[in-house]
């Protein structure tokens, strides 16, 4: 059956168009009911089932399907996931708009239709003859289509009356919050109850409640309480006001130090970002980390200055702000005009980011109260206030918790229990929780990613060798850390015939085996990284490539894609060209045991001739980097030595370089630097490239200040001008000086980041004094080197292209989920970091060590213990207690507590411990011991630990 609508549209150059629209109809189209006669068509993916075996439902004893509405699928898919709800009907037009709102929701619900065991039903009810509705004149499409949901909610109840025998035939019940909607529903003789009505009606199964949304703001409660934030403008006059520049739209990002306090980042059409500060909880105006936020600038007599304040959220149960608003005084202080920013206040949410959380529950102090507070793990995601019956069983357990909405007469936003992942401290919880929380993909691969695998056992083939060289003579051999099993890089040195030197960088072919657009590339391409936690390492590709195949062991034959200079002695380049290649490594040393071939007189083996001769290069290059503006800068690592029974930290200690690490990255370094050249030669418009924007002048500020301190003139308006600053550093009483400087150094940077080229016109990378860089030494663990691979491939006529290889509008949507996971992978490295210092000290005991002042702040100071890499904060006042005497000074900058003054690198003494007081939030503690200060005692509160742990082998800035 064919319906059509005709209409005239008039077009711009002043004629009439005549369109058509054409809307077919079917009768074949199935119920999904099995075994039902009635219907002609066949069924296609699960089925319902023809008696449903459905929970006891007081309000509905007899068998049901449920047939939810878009709303419903939209708050509720927490509920309809949970394996107790099944015989769902799934709607195309309630699919259609769902799609059309959340991708993440429709994705979901996408997932649960394919299940078998849930016997959800798609029903394509805009084609069934029955069931398709037009929309009347005046009617608009909303109304339409809730009025189409109750057509084939109707349909399928007479259906249903007509295939059963027995008069206890299988009812579909309507799921709806609409009221409207259900009030019309019940009149047209259909079973209708609001989601909430249906949950609390299975009396077998309490505990779902527990998971429904918290959607309404009405209630006399919620009603009767003050509004505490202004009310957010509707986005069409949001849209109207960013097009006139009226109002700014950019990306919140609240601050880790200080709850009321955030930035938001304004990304304009000269590609120069604006940063507009937000203090105050009535301009933060209930936006939550990562949201896109349209804002309204202040006037210039409000700016403010960033602050210096640290200022933790005690998550009060109640809505009072009096609190609040004595904490935002504590944030205005007299400051130099200089130090003034623009800034603005939230007037209405663009695009909410919310995703599941994962922290603890609070429990109210209330006795029989079922409203609690939820406390993220992630600093900058507010508390929010959930309404659970299992408050007792879920202290003490690591949840997760998802945000159904932030009233404007709420102190916190509002949401539901999800999941208990298990109780705090559990290794296997707080591993789930870090990787849920910092959105690493780690589930195991799937059958149909494995299936793309090579059969074993595997060899190379002459089909392997056509397009490649045969390297498999050369002296090839690995420098890695210990048990790594992961070799992506090997290395050669030899002399030719002309008195010159042939070098080497050999990288795992993994492109040979993740072949574009298969299961296995798709899943590589979505991970993005391979994450490195202490203990467990989350591969992005399977272990069989990740540690055999493509790793480059020792006496066993691989595939390469080899990058090869001829260089005189002085390490200038004379020759480069790549090549597809089949090594067969020497050796796979420890950068320990290479140092040691490198040092031994009594070594001259092929192996260590060669290592001697890359270690003469490497300082030859790494000295002309460091010459052109390079920056040396770092960062507390550490290493855990664990008991290898329990696997808990017995031991952790910072990790020390060697010559052999500089060498391995001296080469990596000029790999990616020749690479890079090469595909931007091949592909200017399409190539993947990394760079590293230059930080603005005021991200040096905190350094400047410091260097003043220290009588230090430093130069911050080139890279070269800060190397040669932080070279200068030097006190023969303070050896560590020059280390604090370049720790420091490295919080002033930018993040570097994947692009491509014909996206961007600036390619610099400023931390390695580099006009054009890119990522190719690492393929194993990085699918933006596979991509570069491919480029290379192309370029030197090793490989075919193909379409999305040279799209680069799909290659920069690949960029932005590369430096999203490569970001989120930092993260969670450090979160597991600190997860196993926690560990440490709940063994060691208290510990009482030295540590230098890294920041000062209002009320606090910033310390580092460089024995441990560990960082966190001293705090100078509590709650409940007389507050000391504080003097800030912002120029210097410095902190006076009663007599005592701190400036920045001051030496300290602290005792260290790990808190258990409170199971749920066991904190690392610090308290100062040296200088004691008279008459008041320094209370000590949570640390934030800050220790970078490096990806294997590489510079902080190369990454």
């Amino acid at each position: 059956m064919l319906k059509s609508k005709t209409f005239l549209k008039k077009t711009r150059a002043g004629g009439v168009l005549k369109i058509v629209r054409e809307h077919y109809l079917r009768d074949d189209i199935g119920c999904g009911a099995s075994g039902c006669t009635e219907c002609c068509g066949a069924l296609e993916g699960p089925a319902l089932e023809p008696r449903p075996r459905d929970p006891e439902s007081s309000l509905c004893p007899q068998p049901h399907y449920l047939l939810p509405d878009t709303n419903v699928l939209l708050h509720q898919i927490d509920i309809l996931e949970d394996p107790v709800i099944r015989n769902v009907i799934v709607l195309q037009t309630v699919l259609q708009e769902v799609r059309n709102r959340s991708a993440p929701v429709y994705k979901r619900i996408r997932d649960v239709t394919s299940d078998l065991s849930k016997h959800f039903y798609t029903f394509t009810n805009e084609h069934h003859r029955d069931t398709y509705v037009e929309q009347e004149q005046g009617e608009n499409a909303n109304d339409r289509n809730d009025r189409a949901i109750r057509v084939a909610a109707k349909w399928y109840n007479e259906h249903m009356k007509k295939i059963t025998a027995d008069e206890n035939y299988p009812q579909v019940i309507f799921i709806t919050n609409d009221i409207k909607n259900k009030e019309k529903a019940i009149e047209e003789g259909i079973p209708a109850y609001t989601c909430e009505e249906y949950i609390k009606s299975l009396t077998a199964n309490p505990e779902l409640v527990d998971r429904l949304a918290c959607l309404s703001d009405e209630g006399n409660e919620i009603e009767s309480r003050k509004v505490i934030f202004p009310e957010h403008l509707p986005l069409s006059k949001l849209q109207q006001g960013i097009k006139s520049g009226v109002y700014l739209q950019g990306t919140f990002r609240a601050s880790r130090e200080n709850y009321l306090e955030a930035t938001v980042w304004v990304h304009g059409d000269d590609d120069e970002n604006r940063e507009i500060i937000l203090q105050g909880l009535r301009n933060l105006n209930r936006a939550v980390h990562e949201d896109i936020v349209a804002v309204e600038l202040l006037p210039k007599s409000q700016w403010v200055a960033p602050s210096s304040v640290v200022l933790q959220d005690e998550g009060q149960n109640g809505d009072d702000v009096e609190d609040e608003e004595e904490k935002e005084n504590t944030l205005k202080t007299a400051v130099n005009e200089k130090m003034l920013r623009p800034s603005g206040r939230v007037i209405g949410i663009i695009k909410r980011n919310w995703r599941p959380f994962c922290g603890m529950l609070s429990k109210s102090d209330i006795k029989e109260s079922r409203r609690h507070l939820f406390t993220p793990a992630d600093k900058r995601i507010p508390r929010i206030r959930i309404e659970t019956r299992q408050a007792s069983t879920l202290e003490g357990q690591r949840i997760i918790v998802a945000i159904d909405g932030w009233p404007k007469n709420s102190r916190y936003p509002n949401g539901h229990f999800v999941k208990n992942l298990g109780a705090v401290g559990d290794k296997e919880t707080e591993t789930e929780v870090l990787l849920l929380e910092h959105d690493v993909p780690h589930q195991p691969f799937s059958q149909a990613v494995l299936s793309f695998l090579p059969k074993m056992p595997w060899s190379i083939t002459e089909e392997d060798m056509k397009n490649r060289e045969d390297l498999r003579h050369l002296c090839v051999c690995s420098v890695d850390p210990p048990k790594c099993t992961d070799i992506d890089d090997a290395l050669h040195c030899r002399e030719l015939e002309n008195g010159n030197l042939e070098v080497g960088v050999h990288i795992a072919d993994v492109s040979h085996f993740i072949r574009p657009g298969n299961a296995l590339d798709q899943e590589s391409a979505k991970r993005g990284t391979t994450v490195y936690l202490c203990e467990k390492r989350i591969d992005m590709v399977p272990e069989l490539l990740s540690s055999n195949l493509c790793s480059l062991r020792s006496n066993v034959d691989r595939l390469a894609f080899s990058c090869i200079w001829e260089m005189n002695h002085n390490a200038e380049i004379l020759k480069t060209r790549f090549t597809k290649s089949a090594i067969n490594s020497k050796a796979s040393l420890t950068y320990a045991e290479a140092q040691m071939r490198i040092d031994s007189a009594a070594m001259n083996d092929d192996i260590t001739t060669s290592l001697r001769g890359l270690n003469k290069l490497a300082k030859i290059l790494k000295r002309q980097r460091i010459d052109a503006g390079a920056l040396i800068l770092s960062s507390p690592e550490v290493r855990f030595h664990v008991d290898s029974e329990t696997h808990d930290p017995i031991d952790l200690q910072t990790k020390e370089l060697r010559e052999t690490n500089s060498m391995v990255e001296e080469f990596m370094l000029l790999a990616n630097v020749s690479v890079a050249k090469k595909i931007h030669e091949e592909f200017c418009e399409h190539a993947l490239l990394r760079k590293h924007p230059a930080p603005p002048p005021s991200n040096y500020e905190v350094l400047v200040k410091a260097a003043k301190a220290k009588n230090l003139d430093f130069k911050t308006d080139s890279a070269k001008a800060l190397a040669d600053s932080l070279d200068q550093v030097e006190s023969p009483d303070f050896p560590y000086l020059n280390t604090l400087f370049r720790i420091l150094a490295t919080r002033c940077m930018m993040q570097a980041v994947y692009f491509c080229s014909g996206m961007d016109n600036d390619f610099h990378h400023y931390g390695l004094a580099s006009p054009i860089y890119t990522h190719f030494t690492s393929p194993i663990r990085r699918y933006a080197d596979i991509i570069v691979h491919r480029l290379l491939a192309v370029a030197i006529g090793a490989d075919s292209t193909y379409p999305d290889l040279t799209n680069k509008h799909k290659l920069a949507d690949l960029c932005k989920n590369l430096n999203f996971r490569h970001k989120m992978a930092q993260y969670a490295q450090r979160a597991s970091v600190a997860f196993h210092t926690q560990l440490f000290f709940k063994n060691k005991g208290i510990v009482n060590e030295e540590a230098y002042i890294l920041f000062v702040r209002k009320n606090a100071i910033v310390v580092l213990i460089p024995k441990y890499g560990l960082e966190g904060t001293v705090f100078f006042e509590e709650k409940n207690k007389p507050k000391p005497r504080l003097a800030y000074d912002e120029e210097m900058p410095s902190l006076k507590v009663e007599d005592t003054e701190f400036h920045v690198f001051d030496k300290v003494k602290v005792k260290v411990t790990l808190d258990s007081s409170n199971l749920q939030h066991q904190k690392i503690r610090m308290s100062l011991i040296e200088p004691q200060i008279p008459g008041i005692s320094i209370p000590a509160d949570s640390t934030t630990l800050n220790t970078d742990e490096p990806e294997k082998k590489r510079s902080k800035l190369e990454n």
